[in-house]
């Protein structure tokens, strides 16, 4: 019981003019000051880095799901798993050894349904019903905020079962596991979900960083040799606009990647998810309020031509192809030496890239044709909101933003790129 004193310091002070007096009406809320608040949330998730992720003498997994060092739960830890088809089919014994898995660490770890395996590559995120059955597995088995949802697969379906993660009870915790070299140093040690709607890429998701990721490389070794290769142009990406001597290494080193160089992939994903956290962490716009996306080099390009190609471009293709397109306008417009352009082509096409494809060059003479590549970047501004803003390069290691481009010089450089890419 409040004694008298407490009561008349909560009491609030009488009105001279109550609002339900007969004539009296309440100030207006408008004059009133707003209220301005700021709140500041720190992420922390670790990206690690392995072999042999699901034998039962690696406890990588559970030791950061459940660690030993942490107050032991009542009972052991909850979650589902989500596994690639594509990543089934080519290693169909890996359902049996993350059930092996469970089992081996039973104490501390508990899937509480057998694994997910959904459709592979980019249909996983043009269906929608695929997230509402993931969100329904979690609803049906009771998983809560503290539960945990790992992803296992290519950068499509690390995107989709991240939306539905994040969607349910307004996140569940995330644990990417990825298996492709473009999702390993790329997509899989970012913040975005997202799924295709409308027929543009990436237009329903989320801002939600994941728990932790896993980078297993044995899981590169049954990629075929078009996804070995598709992954290395994100890494070229990033070492274009961000650090000379890291596109150096994968120049030097072009002939082993080709040849599968597990020890060369390794570094080069190690470097390449390092110089991605850093960018996120450190470039001030994390969840892209504003309108600028270095780390999308190259991409305004490549998203339009995996949907003019029906996704018969992988994605690090389509990103080659951008790349080379954005570097060959660099060099156009006088920013680009002409010796960085031909080393960056020439690095390109010793990875086995292709630099143009039908689908760049026909309509571009025409670029309001719905079908022209330059639509790309009508949705690549509309997507971002604002101003246009597209990083080009000024030196290997070294972009610069632009906020305005020039056609005529764009389609010089498709007729450029075409050119480049016939045989002599």
């Amino acid at each position: 019981m409040l004694n008298t004193s407490s009561a008349q310091k909560l009491s609030p002070k009488p009105l001279t003019q109550r609002p339900h007096q007969q004539g009296v009406r309440p100030q207006a809320c408008h004059s009133l000051p707003a209220i301005q608040q700021t709140v500041t949330v720190n992420f922390h998730y670790g990206v690690h880095f392995t072999r042999g992720l699901f034998m039962p003498g690696n406890s990588s997994l559970v030791d950061v799901i459940a660690p030993l060092d942490a107050v032991a739960p009542p009972s052991p830890t909850r979650a589902i798993v989500v596994i690639d088809g594509g990543l089934v089919a080519a290693k169909p014994e890996l359902c049996e050894q993350v059930l092996a898995y469970s089992e081996c660490y039973r104490k501390r770890l508990h899937w509480v349904e057998p694994p997910l395996v959904m459709p592979a590559g980019e249909a996983v995120k043009n269906k929608p019903e695929l997230v509402q059955s993931i969100q329904q597995t979690i609803e049906k088995a009771g998983l809560c905020r503290h539960s945990y949802v790992l992803a296992i697969g290519g950068g499509a379906l690390l995107d989709m079962v991240g939306y539905a993660a994040a969607t349910a009870h307004r996140g569940l915790r995330l644990i990417r596991i990825p298996t492709t070299v473009l999702s390993q140093n790329d997509s899989g040690v970012g913040v975005k979900n997202s799924i295709n709607a409308f027929g543009k890429k990436n237009f329903l998701g989320t801002f939600s960083p994941p728990y932790a990721v896993l980078n297993d490389s044995d899981f590169l070794m049954s990629l075929g040799d078009r996804d070995w290769r598709a992954g290395i142009a994100e890494a070229l990406k990033v070492a274009l606009i961000k650090d000379a001597e890291f596109f150096d290494f994968m120049a030097d080193y072009a002939g082993a990647l080709v040849r599968r160089d597990r020890d060369a992939m390794e570094l080069i994903i190690h470097r390449c998810a390092e110089l991605h956290l850093q960018h996120i962490a450190t470039s001030g716009d994390p969840f892209e309020l504003g309108s600028s996306r270095p780390l999308d080099f190259g991409h305004w390009a490549a998203h339009k031509l995996e949907q003019l190609t029906n996704y018969r471009l992988r994605h690090g293709e389509a990103v080659a192809m951008g790349l080379a397109l954005d570097c060959t306008y660099s060099y156009l417009d006088g920013k680009l030496e002409e010796a960085d352009w031909r080393r960056i082509l020439d690095t390109l096409q010793t990875l086995g890239f292709e630099i143009c494809c039908a689908e760049l060059v026909e309509h571009a003479g025409h670029p309001e044709h719905p079908d022209s590549v330059f639509q790309g970047l009508r949705e690549f501004q509309e997507h971002l909101g604002g101003q246009l803003t597209l990083m080009l390069l000024q030196r290997i290691g070294q972009g610069f933003e632009v906020h305005e481009v020039d056609i005529a010089r764009y389609q010089a450089a498709i007729a450029l790129l075409q050119a480049q890419s016939s045989p002599a």
